[in-house]
């Protein structure tokens, strides 16, 4: 063992006490031993020990201790234990020049690659330097659309990319990302005090985002509960009146969501991405053989002057929303397909009637064939 890091490890051993000198006694002893895996894994768990939270004891550790080590560590762990580091570092250009510097130490590794970008990215988020985050933020996602499976560093990446576009108020972008960021980090991980922000925030971003006309996967999402017991589920309640069309219900939430500045100024907007959606969701809940639509019927379902059913059609077909035709002559609309949604509940429920429906039709023409198989055969 190095004399320094013999002398870093006895004097932590001495001024600690209980399970915190345990540990570093344990570390010491793994180290002798050169049994780097175990002591990579013991120090990624240390590095989060709530004893670190104030000081520089992690910048010490890795000067004095990790740094001796590091290019046995594997390299993703690595980064992982750097990016506890970092937080000690107050100067947010020396944090970005050691992150470059461990960054080019792991380039091997993708992942770890990439796990310190989105850390430089973050600092650079902080600084408002928006540049320099949008171009480390499009780097990163072009090397995670060749990466297989999902990591933690998806993790740490779409939060990353969640919080630029949220910052930049891309609505659609944001909406995305932060329902990926969801999608591969368990709720238990994310601090009990963001479910309310987080789902807020995802609630007004699907509702002002552009071309977001899905959401069910929201919708299924157990975040939405945090919002229940607060005065803000009348989010909840909105978002289930897109989903369904139900713009009966949209204007009942007029007086709540009229308070909400974002929403107020897009008010227009969000009219029509209801009657976008209401008509969706006639043509779903529609059997496949009565998909014949009047100008009369839209227009009293999406509450629209009957001169602008033909428009709202027209908007729907070259959004790839719906697909059919427009009859002119006898004002009315042929749909023969409507774009595949994560359902609710009740639009399960009714495709199940629709499949039973169907399950029926096969059964009478079965029978009919028993009956009439004399005839076809002879």
């Amino acid at each position: 063992m190095p004399k320094d890091v013999g002398t870093y490890l006895s004097d932590q051993q001495k001024k600690s006490s209980g399970e915190i000198a345990t540990e570093w006694g344990q570390m010491e002893e793994l180290y002798n031993k050169k049994l780097w895996h175990q002591l990579t894994l013991r120090l990624g768990n240390f590095v989060k020990n709530p004893v670190f939270s104030k000081g520089d004891g992690l910048i010490r550790m890795y000067e004095s201790f990790i740094s001796d080590f590091e290019h046995r560590i594997n390299s993703l762990a690595l980064a992982e234990i750097v990016v506890y580091i970092i937080k000690q570092i107050a100067d947010p250009k020396q944090a970005i020049d050691f992150l470059e510097k461990i960054k080019e130490k792991v380039k091997s590794s993708d992942e770890a690659k990439i796990l310190c970008m989105t850390s430089i990215a973050t600092i650079k988020l902080k600084g408002r330097d928006l540049e320099g985050t949008k171009s480390i933020v499009e780097e990163c996602r072009s090397l995670l659309d060749s990466q297989d499976g999902i990591t933690t560093v998806h993790s740490r990446f779409y939060e990353l990319s969640s919080n630029y576009h949220k910052l930049m108020g891309n609505h659609a972008e944001y909406y995305k990302d932060a329902l990926r960021f969801l999608g591969c980090t368990p709720l238990e991980n994310i601090p009990s005090g963001e479910h309310t922000e987080r789902a807020f925030n995802l609630g007004l971003a699907a509702i002002l985002g552009e071309g977001v006309y899905n959401f069910g996967e929201l919708l299924a999402h157990p975040i939405l509960e945090s919002l229940k017991t607060t005065d803000k589920d009348w989010v909840v309640k909105l978002l289930y009146a897109f989903n369904s069309g139900n713009i009966s219900k949209f204007e009942e939430l007029k007086t709540i969501w009229g308070a909400q500045p974002d929403l107020a100024a897009h008010e227009v907007h969000m009219k029509q991405k209801i009657s976008l959606l209401c008509l969706m969701e006639m043509t779903f809940k529609r059997p496949a053989t009565n998909r014949q639509l009047t100008f009369i019927e839209i227009a009293e379902e999406t509450r629209l002057p009957e001169n602008e059913v033909e428009m709202l059609v027209m908007k729907a077909l070259s959004l790839g929303l719906v697909k059919g035709s427009i009859d002119e002559v006898d004002h009315k609309v042929h749909l023969t397909w409507v774009q595949p949604r994560v359902l609710d509940v009740q639009q399960i429920a009714t495709m199940q009637d629709r499949l039973q429906q169907w399950c029926d039709d096969v059964q009478q023409m079965e029978r009919l064939l028993e009956v009439r198989a004399h005839d076809i055969l002879t």
